[in-house]
């Protein structure tokens, strides 16, 4: 596939660390010039990382949950490139509260909700009307099994995943015949450093993580870049509507 994205522009948020600098690598191998987003200062990590294999990146730093910071972030780019052919919708957390569902914090909620579901719709919003004026695009959204089926405990990041898939699939429809494809990704359990920090809390968590997934380990973060770059290139142009899973088996048990 080396390539297939030549001279492409590709957006992805939340690209400081695991998944979404998975992607951002993936892009700039497969030779697309990428805007590497994240709230944090491990998005210049990433640049860096890509202009050390020959790639071209720079860093926006913006939180998805803010409005005006995304409305930024995509004028950055247009101004920059002057297109978005690609954009991987990664930024999100897991979030702290192991409440039961009564007993959940409304600032939680409202925490979660506010990047994991509303950060991914800003940024389609925002992404979408520049690839209706090109006619094509393709947009990836980062959701999780989480978003596919029912488990215990930390009700808002399940609620906002159940999101992520549910606007993908009314999105995909919507532009399906305006050359825009929009699909999700849904990971397992990913070896990135928001598990890592869960494990670090709980101790019994990746005993039970891996004894959950049939593949019998953890998923790696390029694992799932991988897919998110595929999804965007025009070997899956017939693709669109897609909660795509990535988990080792986990859902098919």
């Amino acid at each position: 596939m080396a390539g297939s994205l030549q001279d492409r522009i590709a957006l992805v948020t939340g690209a400081g660390s695991g998944i979404g600098r998975a992607s951002s690598l993936a892009f700039a191998r497969e030779g697309a010039k990428v805007a590497v987003v994240d709230i944090t200062a491990g998005g210049d990590e990433t640049v860096r990382m890509i202009q050390d294999t020959g790639g071209e990146a720079f860093f926006i730093q913006a939180d998805m949950s803010q409005r005006e910071q995304v409305e930024a972030m995509v004028q950055r780019v247009i101004d920059t490139y002057g297109r978005i052919d690609c954009a991987h919708n990664n930024a999100g957390i897991a979030g702290d509260d192991r409440s039961l569902t009564h007993e959940y914090s409304e600032e939680e909620w409202d925490k979660l909700m506010d990047l994991n579901l509303k950060g991914v719709w800003l940024c389609m919003k925002n992404e979408i009307p520049h690839m209706l004026h090109q006619g094509k695009g393709a947009i990836v959204n980062t959701a999780s099994i989480a978003g596919l089926i029912g488990m215990r405990i930390n009700a808002a990041y399940i609620a906002s995943k159940h999101g992520v898939n549910g606007l993908t699939k009314i999105a995909a429809l919507e532009y399906a015949d305006k050359g825009i494809r929009i699909n999700s990704v849904c990971p397992g359990y990913i070896q990135t450093p928001a598990i890592e920090r869960t494990m670090s809390r709980f101790a019994e968590f990746e005993e039970k993580a891996i004894a959950s997934e049939p593949i019998g380990r953890m998923g790696r973060p390029s694992e799932i870049g991988e897919a998110v770059v595929w999804l965007c290139s025009d070997a899956a142009s017939f693709v669109t509507g897609n909660n795509m899973v990535v988990d080792g088996g986990y859902t098919a048990q």
